[in-house]
């Protein structure tokens, strides 16, 4: 099985910036609305833009990586939205929230050495608790997104500083397995796939051969 992680934030928080240490070719970004990646170098990354469902669908089930990102993930269900509509009833809202869950499975569904980063806006309730940005109210209210990943990271800004947060304060969403990560760490999403990998014995994101040098 594979494994499906969430990175929550607002707009300007981090989510995309957090790819920039990871090399190239470590890594598969489906980039949903095409836009660049907002770091130097971001154009050499290999990239689906303005990815589809069923671009996802493939990849995941034939997957060759051991890491893929969907970035933004929310805009999968926010497009398909405006893209229906015109459409009348609440059918299509339950569509939207089947399409996702099932992307969220087929994440896991990957193998048990694949990582799948889901880079997703965040809400706040009426009592300022953070929520998984949905569509309707079939994911919040039938399906948790969150608890279906084991590490749900939030995305903030302190002092101008980007950070990330892996530990729940009662309002937020972040959590990850104890002694997994820092409970503040910066916002690296490679030095979290490093560390995730060595803390659950998968193996690395790419192989080394015995001479030191790195194979796909």
């Amino acid at each position: 099985m594979g494994t499906a992680i969430l990175v929550l934030g607002k707009s300007g928080s981090g989510k995309s910036t957090s790819l920039r240490n990871f090399a190239p070719d470590e890594v598969g970004i489906f980039n949903v609305l095409g836009k660049p990646l907002p770091f130097r170098g971001g154009a050499k990354f290999p990239q689906a833009n303005r990815a589809t469902y069923a671009q996802i669908f493939d990849t995941l089930r034939t997957a060759q990586g051991r890491c893929y990102v969907i970035d933004d993930s929310t805009y999968l269900m926010q497009n398909e939205n405006f893209n229906r509509a015109q459409e009348k009833g609440y059918q299509k809202f339950t569509e939207i929230a089947m399409h996702f869950q099932q992307l969220v499975t087929a994440a896991i569904n990957t193998g048990p050495d694949t990582i799948v980063y889901f880079l997703h806006h965040v809400d706040e309730d009426a009592n300022g608790d953070e929520k998984v940005m949905t569509i309707g109210k079939m994911l919040d209210e039938k399906w948790n997104i969150a608890g279906a990943c084991p590490v749900v990271i939030d995305c903030i800004v302190e002092e101008g500083q980007h950070l990330f947060i892996t530990a729940n304060n009662g309002h937020n969403l972040a959590k990850a397995p104890m002694g997994s990560l820092p409970e503040k760490m910066d916002n690296d999403l490679k030095a979290v796939d490093t560390a995730l990998r060595e803390y659950w014995g998968m193996k690395p994101i790419k192989d080394v051969e015995p001479d030191g040098a790195e194979t796909k």
